[in-house]
Formats: structure tokens, C-alpha cells, sequence
């Protein structure tokens, strides 16, 4: 027998696995499996070349638990290790600079694995003592045995072995005796081990008797050794992938359809990925995809492996070229993974577009469950939006699909503004905004139906790359001013006028949670609605999207701003200013006068002080008396107002029609309207 001490700069080895590791301690498992794995591929390479002549017999892992002794046992038949495989793989720890090496490793317990190459050391974050029994492939190989503590004092012996390959013995520690239970070693060799291309053997299958499950005298595989992205897709059928896809994804609705990659230049890269159907909330969910490397699962949290949109599908990748151990920020930094990310990228894009030229029809059809993958590519990856614009799909309020180019033809003749930019109008809710789109198709308009959970930030994005075209919502504007062929005739109002019938309408609107309405006049048509409500295109996207992005919070708060304007060409508004200016007209002309008057004085005051280089007198008694006559100006007008029962009428027609009349104001509209009948 033979002793040393491991060949390592600092004693600190097994404390510092210990104690950085244990956050990730159960990939111990994958690890020794892994290996495991890779001896045992090796003994068949070796055979296939002629240069191992003996009998390969059964090739499998199997992973043992003995809960009275407190140990598991990895077992293969691989190449196995002699007494110099172990002293060069096992005893030669080669890394310098320790305190360097706790500092820029210890919150990683895959980057200092994989970067030392210390995979059969991660066995020490839960054991006690370990223990290696190989023999080695080799003619007249000795069987050795080597035992370690924890510390780096080690024993090495020759040791009676008959069996060709690598037995590691765990013997677990006090707080690492959940690996001692069969159900905990499952579930992590389904995690990590349930694709690798060796059958691994952990138990015994189970079966119901005398009711309970007990075990039976066959052995537990707990893998599959030939999973579907190893296989080649002309070899396979529709059911094969869904069974695969339910494999990977118990519970849920069978997918849209799915992408075979498999591609070996540059780099090698397979797996198969599945676009699921989403729900209407947008739940992002990015931990649909797992990442392979040669069949051993190494992470599922894939962003940086594959573009930010396509973490809203499911299935696998499997690339040797992304290590088995890696780090987010490698994964993020490494030029390989950069060129799988946009190699996935191109490929979904040839996909859809291969849909789309192959059957329109069918693509169309399943438009409204794939456009929010598309549309999240669109938004996040430029090398996928300038494939995308080939056959991104308009749909507008008629359920008839338009590509861009098409859609632009459809509309440069009837919908561009006096500027000569085409305006693409658009609703997002055909049953509230129903009398909206009504009223643009009666003007020979086309409406679009964005609908989506990205509707705002894809109008953006597409007035940003369509070059002289805005998006404009149906609701946001009179129908005569959505797009705007001349320039506006104006309200036909005196400047009194105006001021009084602010004060007319203002007055009796009702107050509206988180609402602010500005009044304003226009003489529209006589056959338009006496009053319409709209919203202004920029803070109504500004708040859109301040309700998706913490960081706009500032949009969110605030209350929205509503347009109120009022038809002055229509009969029955025509006929409240008439009324209006004979009942109350005399003495708000009056009142106005005063007011102007006072406004004269105080600002020729201001301009005589700035002439003189002197301080603007305060004129405290002027201003109150303009804010007292202005006070009786509103009672008087807004006493007038809430006599006419038109005024509130008209008032509430504009607000149901934008859905802005609720509650007691709604009980209200309809006993006048009953009262009015």
C-alpha cells in the first residue's frame, strides 16, 4: 500500500467544496454518472477500433444505495484505472493561487468544477470518505484501491478485482443522508441522467400489490438511451414527436407545431423545439427549454443559448460545443453559444416562413396562437424581425389577413393624410370600440384588430421600420379627424362663446375615476355626433405600456386624458349655444368684459415695471377681483347648464360610447332617457 497527499497548492481543498458547493451539492450525481457514462462510451470506441480484443458483455451504470452501511455506489464496466490512471486522473489536482481561486469561484459551484476539472471531487460536497475499485481495460491490469478522507492524505493498494471498469463508494455524511433514499436518487437521475446514451440501473421496477407499491426482480432503467432529437427526422412521425413532447411536458395541450434542429458546421447542435399554445395572460416562462450537452442535461435556464423570444417555447438543445458545466455569464459571453443563439434564430424564421409560402391557409389559421412568439422575436432580435417582415400577418377587424407589402397597397389610396403619410388605423377591442370602427369603414376606411399582448409595443416597432407610416386608434379622434384631409374648419365660435360653453359642458360631466376631459369645439358635420370622447394616441400607449413596465410607473399614475369635443354643426348643439346666448349670453358678456378689462390692467402694469427695471407690483386686489368675477361667471353659465337635461344627455352618449359611464351616472342616463321618451 501506498500513501501521499493529493497534488494540490493548498490544503483548503475539501473544506472549500464543502462549503461553496453545497448550494448545488446534488450534482455530485451527474457528475460521477457522467463519468460513468464516458468510460463506458470509451470501452466501446476502444472496441470498435480493434484496440480492446476482450468480450465488452453488458454495458450499463448502476447507481446502489445501502442505507445500513450508509453508502452509494456508482458502478460501470468502462475502460477502468490502474495505479498510474489513478495517480495522473485522481491525485494531480493541477490549480494555483487559492485565496484568487475562493475569490473569483466561491458563489459558482459549476464554474469551479468545470473550469478545474473536478468532477469526481464534487463527490466530497456529501461524503465522509470516499472509495475507488477499478480495473483497468488493459492485459494484466492490477485491480487498485484508493481511499480517501476528506483531507488530502490518501491510500492506494492493489485490491481484488474481476470485473473490468470504476466502483465509487460514497459514504455519506450526516447531512447528506437524503441521498440515501431511493425516491431522492430517482428524482435526480431523471433530472440529469434521463437521455444519456448508456442505460443507467438504480433499483427495482415497481409494482401495485396488496396495496402498496413493492418491488419487483427487474431492474429500474431510469433512462432513454436513444431520445428523439438523436434520431433523424425523416425517420420519424407527427405522433412520435407529441409523445415526446408529453414526455418532456406532462399536462399540457398538445403543441402547434415543433422545429427539428440538426446541424453539424460550425458546431455541432440537435434538439427539438416545440411552439406551445399561450394563454391570454403573457406568462413568460423560462424554464421550458433544457440544455443537453452529449445527452447529460446541464441547466434550464437557457437565455444567452437561445434568443430572448424563444424562451417562451419548450423542448431541448443538446450541443457538445456548450460545456457540461457552465455559468450564466459564460453562457452569455461565449462567442460558440452567441452563433447557436442566432443559428435557432434563423432556423425558427425559415420555419414560419416555409409555413407560410407552403399553406397560407393552414398559417393564417393558427396566426392568433404563434403571433405572440412572433411578435417578442420581432421586438427583441433584429436579424429575426427582417426575416419576420416576409410573413408577419396584419389582421384586420373582418378576420381578413394582409403581409405588410399587401396591407400598404390595400390602403395608400384612400388613407393618406393631407401630409402624404398613410395612416393605418386600428382597434384593440372590436366590441367596445364598435361604433368607432363603424364610423372609419363608413369612410372608406380599412381597421385593423391588434389585439394582442403586445399591441402597443408592435405599433411602435413597425411606425419605427415602415417608413411614412403612423398607427392611429380608431377611438382616438373624431371619424373626420383620424386622418386628417384638410385643414380643420374650426368651431364657428366667438371667443365668449367658447368660454361659456366650456363652462356649459364642462360643468355636468360626471366625475370619472383617473379621468380628466379637456373640452373642446368643432364644427364637424350635422350628420357627425353631437359630442365624441377620445384619447390621445401618445399617453394612451405611454400608459399601455407604463401597465407592462415597472420602470414607466410614472405613465401609470397618472390620470388619462380624454378629448371631449363637441360638434358645433350639430342640430341640437347648434341649438344649446343659441339658447345659451340668449338666456345667460348678456351677462357672461359682461362678466368676460370685466374680466378683460382687469386683465388689461394688471398686465400694462407688468410692462411698465419690466420698462422701469422695476420689481412686477403684486396687484393682489385686482387678482381677487378676477378670480370673483370668473367664480360668478361659472355659477351663473353652470347653474344655466344643469337646466338642460340636452347637455347632460349629450354629455352621456359621448361617455357610453367610450365606455366611460358607469355606476350611479349610468342609473342616471337611462331615467333621463326613460323621462326624456
Amino acid at each position: 500500500m501506498t500513501t501521499g497527499k493529493i497534488g494540490v497548492t493548498t490544503e483548503n481543498i475539501f473544506p472549500v467544496i464543502k462549503k461553496f458547493l453545497y448550494s448545488d451539492h446534488e450534482i455530485f450525481l451527474r457528475e460521477l454518472v457522467s463519468n460513468a457514462v464516458d468510460a463506458t462510451q470509451k470501452i466501446r470506441t476502444l472496441s470498435s477500433f480493434g484496440e480492446f480484443k476482450g468480450e465488452l458483455g453488458t454495458l450499463d451504470v448502476r447507481v446502489d444505495i445501502d442505507k445500513e452501511k450508509g453508502t452509494l455506489t456508482v458502478t460501470d464496466r468502462g475502460i477502468g484505472m490502474d495505479k498510474e490512471d489513478v495517480d495522473k486522473y485522481i491525485n494531480q489536482i493541477a490549480f494555483s493561487g487559492a485565496e484568487e481561486f475562493l475569490q473569483k469561484y466561491k458563489d459558482n459551484a459549476n464554474n469551479i468544477i468545470g473550469h478545474f476539472g473536478l468532477g469526481f471531487y464534487s463527490a466530497f460536497m456529501v461524503s465522509k470518505k470516499v472509495e475507488i475499485r477499478s480495473l483497468s481495460y488493459k492485459e494484466g491490469a492490477k485491480g487498485v484501491l484508493w481511499t480517501c478522507d476528506g483531507s488530502p492524505e490518501y491510500s492506494m493498494e492493489e485490491c481484488d478485482k474481476s470485473d473490468r471498469g470504476t466502483e465509487i463508494t460514497l459514504y455519506l455524511d450526516d447531512d447528506s443522508k437524503e441521498f440515501l433514499e431511493q425516491a431522492r436518487i430517482d428524482t435526480l437521475l431523471k433530472k440529469y441522467c434521463r437521455f444519456l446514451p448508456v442505460p443507467v440501473i438504480s433499483g427495482k421496477k415497481q409494482e401495485w400489490k396488496d396495496g402498496k407499491m413493492v418491488d419487483t426482480d427487474q431492474d429500474n432503467v431510469v433512462n432513454a438511451t436513444e431520445p428523439l432529437w438523436t434520431k433523424k427526422p425523416a425517420d420519424l412521425k407527427d405522433e412520435d414527436y407529441l409523445k415526446f413532447y408529453h414526455e418532456l411536458m406532462p399536462g399540457m395541450d398538445d403543441p402547434m407545431f415543433w422545429i427539428h434542429l440538426n446541424v453539424d458546421y460550425p458546431f455541432t447542435l440537435t434538439g427539438i423545439l416545440y411552439f406551445p399554445k399561450i394563454k391570454n395572460e403573457f406568462d413568460i416562462r423560462k424554464d421550458r427549454i433544457q440544455l443537453y450537452s452529449n445527452q447529460v442535461y446541464v441547466t434550464d435556464q437557457v437565455e444567452g443559448v437561445v434568443p430572448e423570444f424563444m424562451t417562451l417555447m419548450q423542448g431541448v438543445i443538446d450541443s457538445p460545443d456548450i460545456p457540461l458545466n457552465v455559468s450564466r455569464s459564460y453562457l452569455q459571453a461565449d462567442t460558440a453559444v452567441k452563433k447557436i443563439s442566432g443559428y435557432i434564430s434563423k432556423k425558427v424564421a425559415e420555419k414560419l416562413d416555409s409555413m407560410f409560402k407552403s399553406d397560407r391557409k393552414a398559417f393564417e389559421a393558427k396566426w392568433d396562437d404563434i403571433k405572440v412568439f412572433i411578435e417578442y422575436g420581432m421586438l427583441t432580435d433584429e436579424k429575426f424581425f427582417e426575416a419576420a417582415r416576409k410573413f408577419y400577418l396584419l389582421k384586420d377587424v373582418e378576420g381578413k389577413y394582409f403581409t405588410l407589402e399587401e396591407y400598404h397597397t390595400l390602403v395608400e389610396g384612400e388613407q393618406k393624410d393631407k401630409d402624404g403619410h398613410l395612416v393605418y388605423l386600428y382597434a384593440t377591442d372590436k366590441t367596445a370600440q364598435h361604433s368607432f370602427i363603424q364610423a372609419a369603414e363608413a369612410k372608406g376606411y380599412s381597421v385593423l384588430l391588434l389585439d394582442g399582448q403586445l399591441g402597443t409595443h408592435i405599433v411602435g416597432l413597425l411606425e419605427s421600420k415602415l417608413e411614412g407610416i403612423s398607427f392611429v386608434r380608431v377611438d382616438s379622434d373624431t371619424p373626420e379627424r383620424l386622418i386628417r384631409k384638410t385643414e380643420d374648419k374650426g368651431s364657428g365660435l366667438t371667443a365668449n362663446q367658447t368660454e361659456v360653453m366650456t363652462i356649459i359642458f364642462k360643468s355636468q360631466i360626471p366625475e370619472v375615476e383617473k379621468a380628466q376631459f379637456v373640452v373642446g369645439f368643432d364644427a364637424i358635420s350635422s350628420e357627425a355626433a353631437p359630442a365624441t370622447v377620445t384619447q390621445n394616441e401618445f399617453m394612451r400607449r405611454m400608459q399601455e405600456m407604463a401597465a407592462m413596465q415597472p420602470g414607466m410607473a410614472f405613465y401609470g399614475e397618472m390620470p388619462a386624458n380624454y378629448s371631449f369635443t363637441v360638434n358645433t354643426d350639430q342640430p341640437a348643439v347648434k341649438t344649446i349655444i343659441e339658447e345659451t346666448q340668449k338666456n345667460v349670453g348678456d351677462k357672461a358678456d359682461a362678466l368676460l368684459k370685466q374680466i378683460a378689462g382687469i386683465n388689461e390692467e394688471i398686465s400694462k402694469a407688468s410692462q411698465e415695471a419690466k420698462e422701469k427695471n422695476q420689481s412686477v407690483p403684486e396687484m393682489k386686489e385686482q387678482n381677487e377681483k378676477v378670480a370673483s368675477l370668473r367664480a360668478e361667471l361659472e355659477k351663473e353659465v353652470s347653474d344655466y347648464a344643469s337646466t338642460l337635461p340636452k347637455v347632460k344627455q349629450i354629455i352621456d352618449l359621448a361617455l357610453l360610447q367610450s365606455g366611460l359611464l358607469k355606476g350611479a351616472s349610468l342609473s342616471e342616463f337611462i331615467r333621463r332617457t326613460a323621462s326624456l321618451l
